[in-house]
């Protein structure tokens, strides 16, 4: 009978011991919930708050893991101000790359540079191509003296604009192996690099925080490598003024104008 009794109980307590690993998984779920919650959220009082709560209710020392995240104030800011705006700020900043267009092109005529320099307004944002032998020698990423007519007017224009910009290198597909150069790639990337410090060494007003550099070597080509004319129009510095804003078609139209903008 006392055999009985001890196998009893320890039935018993067996049948309690999934109740403390259970409430365990809940209050690690419920954990998870309120962190994505609060994450997710763009204002950032309320994440204090709930980070407040959630420290306080674990009674946690030391920093909350709450106490840095969410969104900055700045990009708070600029979320509520392009939600506030709408399709109006995407029209504005559309016009401001276009001007900007007109402006370089004008440049461009004046200077007699067409067979150097060209751009276009992009869904990604305004375009600026400039072709190997107006900033390059052939296999090089040491600036010839070409550049200096280009780098400072293309400097001026970024300067008066708050846009992202991302300088970009491309070759064609004739294979390099230099020491310095082992392939396509590193040739790309150190033109892209080269040209990008250019434009913020002859102009402090530019932020360099704006400013990124990337190396495609062959393989965005705008034009097949199968001929001359080709490759010399894949041997090219791109630099891209990227949108800030992107149109939403589901906002309705309040002028003509910005139906003709998606027209075109």
């Amino acid at each position: 009978m006392a055999k009985k009794k001890r196998g009893a109980a320890h039935e018993e307590e067996a049948s309690e011991a999934w109740l403390l690993p259970y409430s365990d998984l809940m209050t690690l779920l419920l954990a998870l919930f309120i962190c994505l919650f609060a994450i997710s959220q763009t204002d950032q009082t309320k994440v204090q708050q709930m980070a407040q709560a959630f420290t306080a209710a674990f009674n946690m020392g030391g920093p909350s893991f709450f106490d840095k995240n969410g969104p900055s104030e700045s990009m708070q800011r600029e979320l509520m101000s392009n939600e506030d705006l709408g399709n109006e700020a995407y029209i504005q900043e559309n016009e401001a790359l276009e001007q900007i267009q007109q402006e370089l092109d004008q440049y461009i005529q004046d200077n007699n540079l067409e067979g150097e320099l060209s751009t276009q307004l992009e869904e990604e944002g305004l375009m600026i191509r400039i072709k190997e032998r107006a900033l390059f020698p052939s296999g090089s990423a040491d600036l010839v003296e070409e550049s200096q007519r280009i780098g400072p007017i293309v400097a001026g224009l970024l300067a008066a604009i708050p846009q992202r910009v991302l300088i970009s290198g491309h070759t064609d597909n004739v294979p390099i192996a230099t020491a310095q150069f082992p392939s396509n790639w590193e040739l790309s990337a150190a033109r892209s690099m080269t040209f990008m410090k250019f434009l913020l060494s002859i102009n402090q007003n530019l932020n360099p925080a704006r400013f990124s550099a990337i190396g495609y070597g062959e393989y965005r080509p705008v034009a097949p490598n199968d001929t001359e004319e080709g490759r010399q129009l894949n041997r090219r510095v791109e630099v891209l003024i990227a949108r800030s804003l992107r149109f939403n078609p589901e906002e309705g139209f309040d002028e003509q104008s910005d139906a003709d903008l998606v027209a075109q």
